[in-house]
């Protein structure tokens, strides 16, 4: 005799991103809110160590933020600072170094682990304070332009492995996203400009509008005036929300619309040693899969040149020699396989609007390669 039982049940899940400055400020409530309850809880700070060079009075602005509070909630030990960028996400000592934190200091379901840097760091400590306990909760302060506006208002935590991106994480959402915009202030060039790539991708494939915004703006965000960077960051993360509301939040699908652009990007990423960041090869993998679809007859000419024209007026290079090769094409076959089933690719039909596909033409790959190699030399020429 077979017997099936059947159990369905649902689990909300609410979380705020709020935005702000000066967030340890002892007149600033926003993080003491996001831990009040009915005890004391314990708190476990983790800093990136990029964050805790820039920013040498942080600490002591947690601890004595923390002793104002004491009655909200009590540090469980000093700040831990970690290694930052995707180093961290590559060496497994260190994530079990965080769990071990959390058996060393009493952190349990009860507590918060609290993850401060940018969205390497948030990954690793994400993961690690989801597999301790089953899962403590997670407080994320983003600290880069790329983690504020994307990343870190998302559910995954992962570190790499096996020489794979992400390839060890969980769907495991945050309790609160923190972000405090005064953090921007001190990253360099490179990091001030790798995050936009994100909202060039989402605007691309969802909102002609921002697309439109974007160009607009786009010399004052690389000339690094604040008032439209917190703009764009905003808008974008509002719209990186709203999808992960709508769709499919922890992936049980083969769709993963807001990862236009990535599936090259992930490969450059390793191909390049990490020396190419993670979102300096978005924003190639982007002019990528723009040339693509350019090439397919699928966007125009002239608004595959206004992407490229609003990424070019932001700084990026969008051609690498790693792009070259038989090795880029595998990074199609670690992407399907990091979702599973089909093949699905985000492409552009229109401006603002993308379109999935199931299968992508290897040699139509390297023409666009070619024609991105193309315009980087035409631009080097210009500017010399």
């Amino acid at each position: 005799m077979n017997t099936i039982l059947e159990q369905t049940f649902s689990v909300p899940f609410r979380y705020a991103v709020a935005f702000t400055e000066d967030l340890f400020d002892p007149n600033n409530s926003i993080f003491v809110d996001s831990v009040r309850g009915n005890r004391v809880p314990k708190v476990l700070f983790v800093i990136d160590n990029g964050v805790a060079d820039t920013h040498p009075d942080l600490i002591g602005k947690i601890k004595t933020y923390s002793k104002a509070n004491d009655d909200v909630f009590s540090l469980a030990t000093d700040p831990i600072v970690v290694i930052g960028g995707e180093a961290c996400k590559n060496e497994e000592e260190i994530y079990q170094s965080i769990v071990e934190a959390t058996h060393l200091y009493g952190i349990d379901r009860h507590s918060y682990v609290v993850a401060i840097g940018g969205g390497a760091v948030l990954d690793m400590v994400g993961f690690a304070a989801a597999i301790s306990h089953r899962g403590i909760r997670l407080i994320r302060i983003p600290t880069t332009v790329l983690s504020q506006n994307d990343s870190a208002v998302g559910v995954k935590n992962s570190i790499n492995a096996f020489g794979k991106k992400n390839y060890l994480g969980t769907f495991t959402p945050p309790v609160a996203v923190l972000n405090d915009f005064n953090f921007l202030k001190t990253l360099d060039d490179r990091d001030w400009r790798a995050g936009l790539a994100e909202a060039i991708k989402v605007a691309l494939i969802k909102d002609l509008s921002f697309f439109e915004w974007l160009e607009e703006h786009a010399l004052a965000l690389a000339r690094r005036e604040m008032e439209p960077m917190k703009i764009h960051i905003i808008r974008s993360a509002k719209m990186h929300m709203d999808h992960i509301a709508g769709k499919d939040p922890f992936e049980f699908g083969s769709s993963r619309p807001l990862d236009f652009g990535h599936w090259a990007a992930h490969k450059l990423e390793k191909l390049s040693n990490f020396r190419i960041r993670h979102g300096e090869a978005v924003a190639i993998g982007i002019a990528l899969d723009s040339a693509y679809s350019f090439l397919q007859n699928r966007i125009s000419e002239q608004d595959f040149q206004r992407i490229i024209q609003v990424m070019k007026t932001l700084g990026f290079e969008l051609f690498a020699p790693e792009l070259q090769g038989e090795n880029l094409i595998q990074g199609l076959k670690e992407f399907q396989e990091h979702l599973g089933g089909q093949l699905t690719i985000m492409l552009l039909e229109e401006l603002g609007k993308g379109i999935e596909v199931h299968e992508m033409e290897s040699d139509l790959i390297f023409k666009s390669v070619d024609l991105l190699r193309t315009l980087e030399e035409k631009s080097q020429l210009i500017n010399s």
